[in-house]
């Protein structure tokens, strides 16, 4: 079972029993608020990125990703060899380290805004980077009627109780009817939870395989 963009949209009218036009326009930002939860929520490893990039001598900063969420490390390459940048907060950095007045090889980072990291000290050279980060991917409202995105692949059902929740929210719908899709959407997040911690980070030659707890 999957989702393309149109099946999605007609789904949500069909389970709503709604096809006014208001709210027909509205389906894409109840698809949009729905990836999002998902992505807020559960941490897979599907959705990790590494983009290479360099730092500019006497800059502090460097630019970050447009489809970044958070960062999973930050290094710098030097002639072979390969040193992590701590995170820590952007007051510390500019207390330690007077703004732009110490240089050298960085070994801190900030996110400073949603466009930059600010790095101290101060590059004394230009460096080589590698970033290891979380990122939002495509919605699936951004590309073709007929497209599919991993989530509307692999996890449909958590894609669509997500959309009724916000469809039947913004309708004002019954409560009883809405604590079902958000249960429903619950268990789904629940599934996804346990492929991200657990089915991702492990296998069956390392770990054995999954047990089931008898009781």
């Amino acid at each position: 079972m999957s989702f393309t963009f149109t099946q999605l949209k007609t789904a949500i009218q069909d389970y709503v029993d709604n096809s006014e036009t208001t709210f027909v326009n509205h389906l894409s930002d109840f698809i949009k608020a729905s990836e999002e939860r998902i992505f807020k929520n559960v941490d897979l490893e599907l959705f990790r990125k590494n983009v290479t990039s360099a730092m500019t001598s006497s800059d502090k900063f460097v630019s970050i990703p447009s489809d970044y969420l958070s960062s999973f490390s930050l290094q710098i390459t030097t002639a072979g060899s390969e040193s992590f940048l701590l995170q820590k907060d952007v007051n510390f950095l500019q207390e330690a380290f007077d703004g732009s007045a110490s240089t050298g090889l960085p070994r801190y980072y900030a996110v400073f805004d949603i466009n930059n990291f600010i790095v101290a000290p101060t590059p004394n050279s230009n460096y080589a980077i590698e970033l290891h980060y979380y990122y939002r991917p495509a919605s699936l409202t951004a590309g073709a009627d007929s497209g599919t995105t991993w989530l509307s692949t692999n996890a449909p059902f958590a894609l669509l109780y997500g959309s009724l929740v916000e469809a039947y929210t913004y309708m004002k719908g019954e409560p009883d009817i809405m604590q079902q899709y958000e249960k429903r959407f619950n268990d789904q997040l629940v599934r996804l939870k346990d492929l991200a911690e657990a089915r991702e980070n492990s296998d069956a030659y390392s770990e054995g395989l999954p047990r089931a707890v008898r009781t």
